[in-house]
């Protein structure tokens, strides 16, 4: 039996193309979090427009018992529901796979294939004799055909209807139209169609694993890392991470005695006023945050810079889209690398941390608090919409209630009381750090006047060259000192040695995971080393020396994180090839196989790099 005929359970894509507003979006994910139910893990993408209704958006289902979290390549079962988009979503189809359309009006064969198998279900005529409304017909059709799926694919109808009892619990008339339209998508199946190759098993590969948005898991990371200042402005994708913020702080930091909120949470009036209250705040001494994206990064660069120059704790979290200008709202892209890292005008670097999944946007969404604190500089906290905005599994979150919050250096009143030389910007340790006070520590001594201007380790004002060259060389050695705090790169070595190797980071990860093990099995060996922050520690630069060539995967146009690599570490750029891809679509594993096969076989590293 060739492949393509063969059984697929719990392995296959399905992909959903719709029109956007047409509430498609819960009854997709209704999908998702049914096969979930039944222990097979998957992994979902929403890709939607910018405009409110209208223009096609996709959600696309990877069904993959095997684990894999990245998205794949191609699609085995397109619903189509989108007559705007229908000869690109037919393309998209696998030989061999699945076409399931709404077939209340006839389709020419000539907007057919003749290697995929048609699948007609006539949603809209069924919907139009169970429902007046037009707005019922067009919400009920969705989840009509979330039950014709079901009955195609082998879901079990009551994992469904235990899903919809909890997203209208307390609205049983609700429940029971949804239901009574779940089973009449299944009934027409049933008696109409033969269940698809493609099937759904149950299975026990979830495990006690969750299935959360990143920004929400950054958020709950902000929460147990001590903020109780957000300062921020609406914009896509990073809106739900301040609205999550939020709701914990609701939960989790009102006073249950007095109901009195014990965090201040303002939507500032543009970007620059939400990173101004976020820099005052921290010479408070509170520990703060804004959430953005790359224009907003634009805006908030001079105050940015007046933190590294200050050395005024904040953080930001910068949930990438794609740009330049308005660029591409709701698409995902890793191209904010250089922008953040150098952020503001003169010589400026700022640590970030590069999260590759919703656990660790959780955990570095809480260090980034106390490295802030430490480094007494911006942090920048580096997501993107696919990690930001889609639920992905993830194992719960863990947290150590024996964890100390990490200040950093400060005075104390009874340090000052004792006689100490307080210097705000005196070199002390030889870490480039110096000590610091909050406002109001002690009376009379450990003041300092703040200015963005040069000044001496005093802190008086000054504009001499050598005071000036002491400083931003001490800042330097406050950089240096970063290398040893933030998280250290993680490395996979090949299964045999080999001269060339792969440096990625962030969403790209679970599919360059996938995209390594296929081109194992195609006899190409890689060592792999995955980034988790910036500034790069050493061993990054002894991975590149220990290598002939490293290819470079990232989603950019410019191919930003090659750049910082040869930037901050003299790296021979033609030693680092890179892989870009940045149409605004999350990275596939397919793509990077496929990229890094071709390039490998070019003999010439030059030739490669080009």
């Amino acid at each position: 039996m060739p492949d393509q005929l063969k059984p697929r359970v719990n392995d296959f894509v399905v992909k959903f193309a719709n029109v956007n507003g047409s509430g498609s979006a819960s009854a997709n994910s209704m999908f998702a979090k049914s096969i979930l139910r039944m222990g097979v893990p998957v992994a979902a993408r929403n890709i939607f427009p910018s405009n409110i209704q209208g223009l096609p958006t996709w959600f696309e289902v990877r069904v993959t018992e095997a684990g894999y979290l990245g998205r794949r390549g191609g699609v085995d079962l397109m619903v189509a529901m989108n007559p705007q988009t229908w000869d690109k979503d037919v393309a998209e189809i696998e030989a061999g796979g699945f076409l399931f359309y709404d077939s209340t009006k006839p389709i020419p064969p000539t907007r057919l294939r003749d290697d995929i198998t048609v699948i007609g279900v006539p949603l809209t005529a069924m919907c139009n004799a169970a429902y007046q409304v037009p707005r019922e017909r067009q919400l009920f059709k969705n989840i009509v055909y979330v039950g014709a799926l079901a009955a195609l694919l082998g879901i079990e109808p009551a994992v469904i209807e235990a899903l919809l009892a909890e997203q209208f619990a307390g609205r049983q008339k609700l429940i029971d139209a949804n239901v009574a339209a779940l089973h009449m998508g299944l009934s027409y199946v049933r008696e109409n169609l033969e269940p698809l190759r493609l099937q759904v098993r149950r299975a026990d590969k979830v495990g006690d694993r969750i299935f959360v948005e990143g920004n929400q898991a950054a958020a709950l990371g902000a929460v147990y890392g001590g903020a109780s200042v957000c300062a921020w402005y609406p914009i896509t994708p990073s809106t739900s991470l301040a609205e999550a913020f939020t709701d914990y702080c609701h939960e989790l930091r009102t006073d249950p005695e007095t109901g009195k909120a014990r965090y201040a949470i303002v939507q500032a009036e543009d970007e620059i006023a939400s990173i101004g209250i976020v820099v005052g705040a921290g010479w408070n001494g509170a520990r703060a945050f804004t959430a953005t994206s790359g224009p907003g990064i634009s805006l908030m660069t001079e105050f940015i810079g007046l933190s590294y120059f200050a050395e005024i704790p904040a953080v930001i979290f910068d949930v990438q889209r794609g740009g330049p200008s308005t660029g591409m709202p709701t698409r995902t892209q890793q191209a904010d690398l250089l922008a953040a890292a150098y952020a503001s005008h003169g010589d400026t670097k700022h640590p970030m941390l590069l999260p590759a999944d919703p656990g660790e946007c959780f955990e570095m969404g809480a260090l980034a608090f106390d490295l802030a604190d430490r480094l007494q500089t911006t942090i920048f906290v580096m997501l993107d919409l696919d990690i930001g905005m889609n639920e992905w599994l993830t194992k719960p979150f863990a947290w150590d209630d024996s964890r100390q919050i990490d200040r950093g250096k400060v005075m104390t009143y009874d340090d000052l009381e004792a006689g100490a030389d307080f210097g705000r910007y005196k070199e002390v340790d030889g870490d480039g750090i110096p000590y610091r006070t909050y406002p109001g520590t002690h009376p009379t001594r450990g003041g300092y006047f703040t200015r963005g201007t040069s000044r001496n380790p005093y802190a008086r004002y000054s504009e001499e060259g050598t005071v000036y060259v002491d400083n931003m060389e001490r800042l330097l050695r406050k950089f240096d000192t970063a290398k040893a705090l933030i998280p250290a790169p993680v490395l996979t070595p090949a299964k045999r040695k080999t001269p060339d190797g792969v440096i990625y980071f962030g969403s790209t990860t679970p599919a360059m995971h996938e995209a390594l093990e296929a081109l194992d099995a195609q006899g190409h060996r890689l060592d792999a080393l995955r980034l988790k922050g910036f500034p790069f520690a050493d061993e990054v630069f002894d991975f590149i020396s220990a290598h002939e060539r490293v290819f470079v995967v990232e989603q950019n146009r410019d191919g930003q994180l090659r750049t910082l690599l040869v930037n901050e570490g003299g790296v021979d750029p033609a030693k680092l090839v890179p892989v870009k891809h940045y149409d605004g679509t999350p990275i596939t594993a397919r793509f990077i196989s496929g990229q890094i096969a071709t390039l490998m076989a070019v003999g010439n590293i030059t030739e490669a790099a080009e």
